[in-house]
């Protein structure tokens, strides 16, 4: 079987990057299609063979591919996949724009429906330039992509929150539901710290403002590790019990800050939050929406807390009680990447009888 994997850009590092190396080792002949490639930027990426489209050549595309929405779905229609049995692309916006012939199957592994025009709207369209763009264009895109959205031979989820959006959105069934891989031999348990953890990228939709919100009013300590456009505007936000730590840790940097943390805690609609099961798998709760994703990941009272709208009030109940960390690891174990693996390898073969 011939397979080929898709990715939407790879200029980044986060969730989904694990995923795409965690699926290199399934299948490590499969190139990756993307829209564009910023080599510096994706180390990561070092053990594929990377095509980027034509948007490569354009100037400002590798890093701010937000002001291209009319181009980029046009990048992923100009590849050819007549050579493949199997195209497995990995997305939260465009790849799926791919075209294949009949011969070839198409599996979507979606991280979210793309989340600029549909779960995430509000949110982008207050974004400077990229919002201008997307008032302008919403309606247009919208229907650019829903054709994109009936591509896709099947569909597989990241979590059941994902699931139903697809649903929702672009009313297609989910053949399976699989759950992203979480590194658990890299993060261990450590001895409890002082400090709360809030691992994140720093843009709107993650809610990072809601978390800071609640440690100026509690005064608690709070370390954030991420980097983004909103870091700025954050760290101008925060009293000086809150420390940003940047984002370019190491995996062994990153463990240490969980496991010396009290706590893990986000306000933010996760499509499934890896970064939950990092905490846990170094023994320490989570406490996160109720509605997000990353609940699925939880059991509540056990390995963390949900909240509705009161994130204070969670993070009292934290305070008050006490986890047993190899109960939070145990949890963390049941999504290892062999497990991911495994799930994978079989819903793929499944999937092109």
């Amino acid at each position: 079987m011939k397979l080929a994997i898709v990715y939407d850009r790879v200029n980044k590092w986060g969730g989904a990057e694990r995923v795409l190396l965690a699926l290199h080792e399934i299948w490590p002949d499969a190139p990756l299609y993307t829209a564009v490639y910023n080599a510096a930027r994706a180390g990561w990426a070092d053990v594929f063979e990377v095509h980027p489209s034509f948007l490569q050549h354009i100037p400002f595309a590798k890093n701010h591919h937000e002001l291209f929405p009319w181009l980029t779905p046009m990048s992923f229609e100009s590849f050819d996949f007549g050579a493949y049995d199997v195209v497995l692309s990995v997305t939260s916006a465009e790849a799926k724009d791919v075209i294949t012939k009949p011969g070839t199957t198409h599996i979507c592994y979606c991280l979210t429906p793309t989340r600029y025009l549909w779960s995430g709207r509000e949110e982008y369209e207050k974004a400077g330039i990229m919002g201008m763009v997307l008032r302008i264009m919403e309606s247009t895109l919208k229907r650019w992509d829903l054709v994109a959205a009936s591509r896709p031979d099947r569909y597989i989820a990241i979590s059941n929150h994902v699931a139903d959006r697809i649903k929702k959105y672009y009313h297609r069934s989910v053949a399976q539901v699989i759950y992203p891989p979480v590194d658990v031999d890299t993060f261990q348990p450590g001895e409890a710290g002082d400090y709360f953890l809030c691992v994140s990228r720093l843009v709107p939709y993650k809610k990072v403002d809601v978390v800071i919100h609640a440690f100026n009013t509690l005064g608690w300590k709070l370390k954030i590790v991420g980097t983004g456009s909103q870091e700025q505007y954050l760290k101008s936000i925060a009293k000086n019990n809150i420390e940003f730590l940047g984002g370019d840790l190491t995996d062994r940097e990153l463990a240490a800050y969980y496991q010396r943390s009290r706590a893990f805690v986000s306000a933010a609609d996760e499509d499934f939050g890896i970064v939950s099961l990092e905490a846990q798998a170094c023994g320490k709760p989570v406490i996160c929406p109720r509605e997000s994703g990353m609940a699925e990941t939880i059991i509540p009272g056990v390995t963390g807390e949900l909240f509705d709208t009161d994130l204070v009030r969670a993070l009292h109940k934290v305070m008050k009680k006490r986890y047993d960390s190899t109960l939070c690891r145990t949890n963390a174990e049941k999504f290892s990447s062999s497990r991911f693996q495994k799930e994978m390898k079989e819903a793929v073969a499944r999937l092109t009888l």
